[in-house]
């Protein structure tokens, strides 16, 4: 509840939970606890606690643990937002984007910056009830679309063939659509690198440029769930 919220919407540097599969979460904490999961950035100290968490649980904790999140709803999270300038943010330790005061917006060239739409709510109190904005590249949400539909002439697979038409998952498929724009592209990269280990994604990544993953997050996020 601490990072994911009690009600699974979670934050961008964690990412949210609610109405994942059950399975699928299950799954998640076992890649955690034998290493198949973990981080590409050495910067990212949350995802380690998340790994040393996953092997403190018993199999009864995260199976009631994933049963818990997978029972509640997906709702609209994420405002995603194509500009050429985004305000210019300074990361927390865990990687949670907040805006610099009085600082002038800066280029925000081939990036995203997602941050919360009220940073005091979601820094000092944790509203589950506030959610986060995401500045992407200007274009990139119609440049998503044709990777995501089409496969984008063999550069990678339509993911509406697994995560659904309408992008919302299925029994064993997790949903994608309206999530965190940050987090979505960090498992991309990730599953690039090899540091998120997974047969299905495997060959779907292998061709992606840091472009096509942008691309393809701002329009998955800009999705109503």
């Amino acid at each position: 509840a601490l990072c994911h919220y009690p009600n699974g919407q979670g934050k961008m540097e964690n990412g949210g939970v609610a109405g994942l599969p059950a399975a699928y979460i299950q799954q998640q904490l076992a890649d955690f606890k034998s290493g198949a999961r973990r981080s590409a950035d050495p910067r990212k100290a949350n995802t380690n606690e998340m790994a040393q968490i996953a092997k403190r649980l018993t199999d009864q904790e995260a199976k009631a643990a994933a049963e818990y999140f997978a029972s509640m709803s997906w709702r609209k999270w994420v405002r995603v937002v194509e500009s050429d300038q985004a305000p210019r943010v300074r990361a927390t330790t865990n990687g949670l984007f907040l805006p610099v005061a009085g600082a002038p917006q800066e280029p925000l060239g081939q990036r995203i910056i997602e941050m919360p739409e009220h940073p005091e709510s979601t820094e000092l109190v944790r509203d589950p009830r506030s959610g986060f904005v995401a500045y992407v590249p200007i274009g990139s949400v119609a440049k998503g679309e044709v990777l995501v539909t089409t496969g984008g002439d063999g550069r990678t697979a339509r993911c509406t063939l697994c995560h659904g038409a309408d992008l919302k998952g299925t029994a064993t498929v997790p949903g994608i659509a309206g999530r965190s724009a940050s987090y979505i592209v960090r498992q991309l990269y990730d599953m690039q690198q090899g540091t998120r280990q997974t047969k299905t994604m495997k060959a779907a990544v292998a061709k992606l440029t840091v472009e096509d993953m942008v691309s393809i997050t701002a329009y998955v996020s800009s999705r109503i769930p």
